[in-house]
């Protein structure tokens, strides 16, 4: 984001914010009120806890510090991928082989509600199917194979197709990359416009939502109040669904979490044409490397690139200046395009790159979802269904899977998580050169 943008109560100056569909304003919070269930934050996460809950007949408020889908929910690549979590085998010990093939599943899970989400309340976000990953070495292609037998192992229905690195130009107009993995139940769309269709849908259900509602304190006990600058609510459950931006608002959980920065630039309209000779099928891809690439078309035919994730704590001063030459890498032949957006903002990180999601250990009534480690679009979307689940007493199950992995808090408090991270994430770099 360009500095200090975090400060502002509208939206960054991205890509999407022009885009996107209309944005209502909703009230900000004043006086006293009450319901079942008070969320927090209004990206993801708890648009959907919201719109998971208010299925079931409770009664929802919703609280957002800026607008509806300010954070990372209306910044992000809009990369629609499947999965959940890095690595999930690493958690056999804790939940079993049966707990990692449920995560695995879940993760396959998580990009059909997004996609029932879109057609149930018919949210116009350019919803496009078709992803490949994209291997940087040719170590990374031989993966692809298993990976994919991997899939259609646990039943994967989607289409799944190796690109050999001499077919690599019919997806990508570059001669980078030593083959693919297309993906085509996985896609892109407009994350913004998916955010505040998400937002209708909740208040269509019954949800009560409130900007520029930031809270300022909370009272925990049996009933929670969660009290903003002008106003207040009671609730029976609480959930946390601030990501990289709770701040310190609840220290337990912001011990757990480590923002850090993504970027993406947006170039000028290419036209049909030449936009297709960059991404022939209009897929969603995504290289393997630490600190990825992620780029895609949008439905005006300008080119969305993203990455450089970062764990310094600190933005580039110059986004654009910072992001082209890592595009240009990628694609030379856009030596000569204007770029018309940059921004970034923050996403959350855990140590272990698995989605927190579970409940306080001393206040069994305040639920939490956090650190999609920038997988979020899919993850955040599985993270409400759970919290509907769990909070509805139906398949609490799932969520005890996500619940029972212990996350460590990042050393170091708040001013040195960040550059303790920075350098761990340089020896995972300096690894990739090896």
């Amino acid at each position: 984001m360009p500095p200090r943008a975090q400060q502002s109560t509208s939206h960054t100056a991205s890509y999407y914010a022009a885009s996107s569909v209309p944005q209502p304003d909703y009230p900000r919070l004043t006086g006293e009120l009450r319901c079942d269930v008070c969320v927090v934050g209004g990206g993801y996460s708890g648009l959907n806890t919201a719109i998971e809950l208010a299925d079931r007949g409770f009664s929802v408020i919703l609280l957002e510090a800026r607008k509806v889908g300010w954070g990372a929910s209306g910044r992000n690549g809009g990369q629609l991928i499947r999965g959940v979590g890095h690595g999930l085998e690493q958690f056999r010990p804790v939940i079993g082989e049966d707990g990692v093939r449920q995560m695995k599943l879940m993760g396959l899970e998580a990009v059909e509600i997004v996609r029932q989400r879109v057609e149930r309340h018919d949210i116009p976000c350019d919803l496009t199917w078709g992803y490949c990953d994209l291997a940087n070495k040719p170590g990374e292609f031989d993966d692809f194979a298993e990976e994919a037998q991997a899939l259609r192992d646990l039943g994967y229905r989607h289409e799944l197709r190796l690109v050999q690195p001499e077919q690599m130009h019919s997806v990508i107009g570059s001669d980078r990359y030593a083959g693919g993995l297309i993906d085509m139940g996985s896609g892109h769309l407009h994350p913004l416009n998916l955010a505040l269709g998400e937002a209708a849908a909740a208040t269509q259900l019954g949800v009560q939502i409130f900007e520029q509602s930031a809270v300022t304190r909370i009272n925990y006990g049996p009933q929670v109040t969660v009290h903003t600058e002008q106003g207040s609510v009671r609730a029976s459950t609480l959930v946390l669904c601030c990501n990289a931006y709770l701040n310190d608002l609840n220290r337990e959980l912001g011990g757990k979490v480590l923002p850090a920065g993504s970027y993406i630039i947006a170039t000028e309209p290419l036209g049909e044409e030449r936009a297709r000779q960059l991404l022939p099928q209009n897929m969603a891809v995504c290289d393997q490397r630490v600190t990825v690439d992620y780029f895609r078309l949008s439905a005006d035919h300008r080119l969305l690139f993203g990455g450089a994730c970062h764990y310094s704590g600190r933005d580039p001063k110059d986004i654009g200046a910072y992001m082209q030459p890592k595009m240009l890498k990628v694609f030379p032949q856009l030596a000569d395009v204007r770029i018309d957006f940059q921004w970034g903002g923050m996403i959350g990180i855990g140590a272990n790159r698995l989605p927190q999601i579970g409940r306080l250990r001393d206040q069994p009534n305040v639920y939490y979802a956090q650190a999609y480690a920038g997988h979020g679009l899919n993850a955040t979307h599985l993270a409400g269904r759970l919290l509907g689940e769990a909070i509805s007493g139906q398949q609490s199950g799932r969520f005890d899977l996500f619940a029972r992995v212990p996350h460590i808090t990042f050393p170091g408090g708040k001013h040195l998580r960040s550059p303790l991270l920075a350098l761990g994430m340089l020896w995972h770099r300096l690894k990739e050169l090896t």
